[in-house]
């Protein structure tokens, strides 16, 4: 920036949140005194006539009192994606002209007309500003304005949607007594889990009296119990890749994620199943692979929907590389969806160690497929294949240690 970009910059700013001068008013003083001592001077009649209502114009004109302001009704926090509207109110105190700057472009109003209505329009989840309203007062004649003042930012978080999926594999062992799931347990459901013979402390409704008159001994109907599942979501942030390779190395700006990116497709996803499992009952909790300290102990409920909703777009922020994944403190018997692009290694031998400490495990793949490989290099063609082969594999090893896996969300 040269030394007179820094000057006219400094100057600019100078002229902010108080009444000053217009460049119009500048040129009035400076041309009718002139006018006025030119025309004395050379004693040209017609020069002082010309000055003389430029000179009175300046000393008629009065300072503008008064802070005038703009102010945005908030948008209700539990809007979503897509168009919200809410007005912006104009208090003008003396100005004439309000100029306020909206998302559809600048528009110029009287500063005294009723509320603006204005549109904004989100397309990502995640943290993002709704609006700014930069705005300018302009005095009468506009020989005063006030301003430019640069708006607040108005700031409001998305939450991951919420869509309807299935809820997948669910636990054979209980959390809880009441549920809606079978369990081994013995209980009082009506699915039948065995006929054996009487014990005591059995109880008499429970008797099969068909399969005892032929056998001749007690024998009595013994039905699973149902109770609650343990889910628990385990969310891969260490990598956030799109189906076109070429994209892998750049990063991505204007939203949280990439939009249809892997970290994109496990976040809903993630969202989605936690609502379909808390609907029924179960109790699901959070687990970020690379940052423990981000995870979500498991609860019921929609205030746990909302607070699932509000740490995945927190561990999204963390996201990262990070060299280890674990799982911790997993409940015994409890189901581990895993949500990842799997493109390294250790995620999937994780998988497998959790399936065989007795976890259900469903492994949902969120790489965008086909991979489109990068056209300006001769070997993008050959290198999009082996990530593509190399990540069959991986799937292809985890189903056969007994892994549920999705090729494709």
């Amino acid at each position: 920036m040269s030394r007179a970009d820094k000057i006219r910059e400094a100057f600019a700013q100078s002229h902010g949140a108080h009444w000053h001068p217009t460049d119009a008013y500048t040129r009035a003083v400076w041309l009718g005194v002139g006018l006025v001592v030119g025309g004395m001077f050379l004693h040209q009649v017609e020069l002082v006539l010309f000055g003389v209502p430029l000179v009175l114009s300046v000393l008629l004109t009065h300072t503008p009192r008064g802070t005038p302001k703009v102010d945005v009704r908030p948008v209700p926090r539990g809007a979503g994606m897509g168009v919200v509207h809410t007005v912006a109110h104009l208090d003008g105190a003396d100005a004439e002209i309000a100029v306020v700057k909206l998302p559809g472009g600048a528009r110029a109003v009287p500063a005294h007309s009723p509320d603006l209505p204005v549109e904004i329009r989100r397309d990502a989840w995640g943290p993002g500003v709704d609006l700014r309203l930069d705005h300018l007062f302009a005095g009468p004649d506009g020989m005063h304005v006030y301003g430019p003042i640069v708006g607040v930012e108005h700031v409001r978080t998305i939450l991951p949607p919420v869509e309807h999926h299935p809820s997948g594999p669910l636990p054979p062992r209980p959390a809880g007594l009441v549920g809606i799931h079978r369990s081994p347990r013995a209980g009082d459901s009506t699915e039948l889990r065995d006929i054996r013979a009487f014990q005591p402390g059995d109880r008499l409704k429970r008797i099969d009296w068909r399969v005892t008159t032929r056998t001749g001994t007690v024998h009595v109907r013994e039905r699973h119990a149902e109770a609650d599942a343990e889910i628990v979501l385990a969310l891969d942030t260490r990598a956030d890749v799109g189906a076109d390779v070429a994209d892998w190395a750049s990063p991505h700006y204007g939203a949280t994620t990439r939009p249809g990116g892997s970290l994109d497709r496990a976040v809903r996803l993630a969202a989605s199943m936690a609502a379909g499992y808390l609907r029924q009952g179960d109790r699901v909790a959070l687990t970020d692979l690379s940052r423990p300290q981000l995870n979500v102990r498991s609860g019921v409920g929609r205030r746990h929907l909302m607070r699932i909703r509000t740490q995945l777009v927190v561990c999204v922020q963390a996201a990262g590389w990070s060299s280890r994944v674990a799982l911790r403190r997993l409940p015994h018997g409890s189901v581990v969806v895993l949500l990842s692009p799997f493109l390294d290694d250790d995620v999937a031998e994780l998988a497998v160690q959790t399936r065989k400490h007795g976890h259900v495990v469903l492994a949902i793949n969120t790489l965008p497929m086909p991979l489109e490989p990068d056209a300006e290099t001769p070997w993008g063609e050959v290198a999009a294949e082996m990530i593509a082969a190399e990540h069959r594999l991986r799937l292809r090893r985890m189903a056969e240690h007994g892994v549920a896996v999705t090729r494709e969300c």
